[in-house]
C-alpha cells in the first residue's frame, strides 16, 4: 500500500506544475478575455437599452406632437367652420336686405302704377261722361231725324 501512496504521491507532485500553468491559464483569461468580453458586453448592453429608451421617448414624443398637430387641425376646421357659417349668415342677411327693398319698391311702383291707372281711368270715364251727351243727341238725330227737327 505504500507504494500506492508512493505513486500517488509521485502523481500529484508531477501534476503541480500542470495545475500551476492551469491555474495561470484562468487568471489570465479572466484579466484577458473575460473581463475585457464582460464590459463589452455590459457597454453594448447599455447602448441597446439606451438606444431603445431614445427610440421610444421618440416615438412617444412623435405620438403627442402628431395629437397635438390633429387637434391644432381640428381646431382651424372648426374655425374655418364657424367663418363660413358667419359668412353665410351675412349674405343671407344682405340678401333678404336686398329683397325686402327690391319688394318695398315694387309695391311702390305697383301702388303708383294703380294710382296712375285709377287717374287715368277717372279722366276716360269723364272723357266719356262728356261726349255721351253729345253721342246720344247724334244718335237721336240720326235715327229720329223729322221728329228732331233736324236734317240729315
Amino acid at each position: 500500500m505504500q507504494e500506492i501512496v508512493q505513486q500517488v504521491g509521485a502523481y500529484l507532485v508531477g501534476s503541480i506544475p500542470t495545475a500551476l500553468l492551469f491555474l495561470v491559464l484562468v487568471v489570465a483569461y479572466q484579466f484577458l478575455v473575460q473581463k475585457p468580453l464582460t464590459a463589452t458586453l455590459k457597454e453594448r448592453r447599455a447602448r441597446t437599452d439606451g438606444a431603445v429608451e431614445d427610440a421610444n421617448r421618440a416615438i412617444a414624443e412623435a405620438e403627442a406632437r402628431a395629437a397635438e398637430y390633429g387637434e391644432k387641425l381640428r381646431q382651424a376646421r372648426a374655425e374655418i367652420f364657424r367663418a363660413r357659417e358667419q359668412r353665410i349668415k351675412q349674405w343671407n342677411a344682405e340678401r333678404d336686405t336686398a329683397l325686402e327693398i327690391a319688394r318695398k319698391a315694387a309695391g311702390s311702383k305697383v301702388s303708383q302704377a294703380r294710382t296712375e291707372l285709377e287717374i287715368e281711368a277717372d279722366r276716360a270715364r269723364k272723357a266719356i261722361e262728356v261726349s255721351i251727351a253729345e253721342l246720344a243727341s247724334q244718335v237721336v238725330r240720326a235715327v229720329l231725324p223729322a221728329a228732331a227737327g233736324g236734317s240729315r
